[in-house]
C-alpha cells in the first residue's frame, strides 16, 4: 500500500498539470468552500488534495481485488461503533451516509463484513467498468441497488426489514430527485432520498468516513450519529444532512473530492 499510494500521488500531478476542466474545478471547488482561512492554508492544502486524489484511485483496484480479509486487516482502528449498536437496539433500520470522503469504497465491504448492507450505486460511464465495479463491491455480502425506482424500493424492502443501507449523499441527482440547499455557502441540487427514506422507516442515520493514514499505513473507520430532527420536511433534514456533511469533511478537508462536480445542475432542473 506504500507504494501504491505514492505511485497514486504522482498520478494526481499527471492528472492536474494535464489540460482539462479537472484541475479548474478542483481548485474552484476548493477555493469557494472557505475551508482554507488564508491563501497560504488554501495553497497547502490544494497540494495535499491533488495527492490525495491520485491516491483514492489508486487504491480502488487492491481495495476491489485483494482477498477481503486483507483489505478488512488495513483498517487499523474504529471509533463510534456503538451507534450502530444502538440504532440496532432500537429495532429499526440504519442508513449508512459515506460522502465522497477518504476510502469510502472501503466503507461497504467494512461494513458487510459485520451487518448485511444494502449499497445504491450509479452505474459508471464506461459500461465496461460496471461489471468489475460491483463484483468488487459486492464480495463482502453487500448487495447493490442502482439508482432507479426499483433500487429505491429495495433499499425500502432492506430498511423495512430493519436492515442497513449506504448511500452517497453527495451524488446529484436527477431532475425531480432533490432541492437546492447551501453545500458550503453554494446551493447544490442534493437528493432528498435520504430524507425521504429515514421519514418512511423511522430508521437511524449513522455518518461513514473512513479515513486514509499517512505512509500508507492503512485507514481509520469512524462513524458518527445524525440527528435528522423532525423527518416531516424533506428539504430541511437535507440542509441539516448537509451541514453534517461539511462538518465531517472538515475534519480531513484533504481527502474529500473536490473535483466532483457537486454544483452541476442536471438537465431539466431549473437552476438556483
Amino acid at each position: 500500500m506504500p507504494i501504491l499510494h505514492a505511485a497514486g500521488a504522482a498520478l494526481g500531478w499527471v492528472a492536474y498539470l494535464a489540460p482539462g476542466r479537472y484541475r479548474r474545478r478542483l481548485r474552484d471547488n476548493l477555493r469557494h468552500s472557505g475551508v482554507a482561512r488564508d491563501e497560504r492554508e488554501y495553497r497547502t492544502l490544494l497540494r495535499a488534495s491533488v495527492g490525495e486524489t491520485g491516491r483514492a484511485v489508486a487504491e480502488t483496484l487492491a481495495l476491489w481485488l485483494r482477498p477481503v480479509p486483507d483489505v478488512l486487516r488495513l483498517v487499523r482502528g474504529c471509533s463510534g461503533w456503538e451507534h450502530v449498536e444502538a440504532a440496532r437496539a432500537r429495532g429499526k433500520g440504519i442508513v449508512f451516509v459515506s460522502p465522497h470522503l477518504g476510502a469510502f469504497e472501503l466503507a461497504n465491504l467494512w461494513l458487510s463484513a459485520r451487518i448485511p448492507l444494502t449499497f445504491m450505486y450509479s452505474p459508471p460511464r464506461a459500461r465496461w467498468l460496471e461489471p468489475l465495479m460491483m463484483a468488487g463491491r459486492e464480495r463482502g455480502g453487500a448487495v447493490g441497488a442502482s439508482a432507479s425506482v426499483a433500487g429505491v424500493k429495495r433499499l425500502l424492502r432492506s430498511l423495512r426489514a430493519n436492515g442497513a443501507v449506504g448511500i452517497l449523499p453527495d451524488q446529484v441527482p436527477g431532475k425531480g430527485e432533490g432541492v437546492w440547499v447551501d453545500f458550503f455557502g453554494r446551493p447544490a441540487y442534493t437528493m432528498t432520498l435520504i430524507a425521504r427514506l429515514l421519514a418512511a422507516t423511522e430508521a437511524s442515520a449513522i455518518m461513514v468516513c473512513v479515513r486514509r493514514l499517512p505512509f500508507g499505513r492503512g485507514y481509520e473507520m469512524n462513524l458518527y450519529d445524525f440527528d435528522p430532527g423532525p423527518r416531516d420536511d424533506a428539504a430541511a433534514v437535507t440542509g441539516r444532512l448537509n451541514l453534517a456533511v461539511e462538518r465531517l469533511i472538515r475534519t480531513c478537508p484533504a481527502q474529500y473530492l473536490w473535483s466532483y462536480n457537486r454544483y452541476k445542475v442536471p438537465a431539466g432542473a431549473s437552476p438556483p
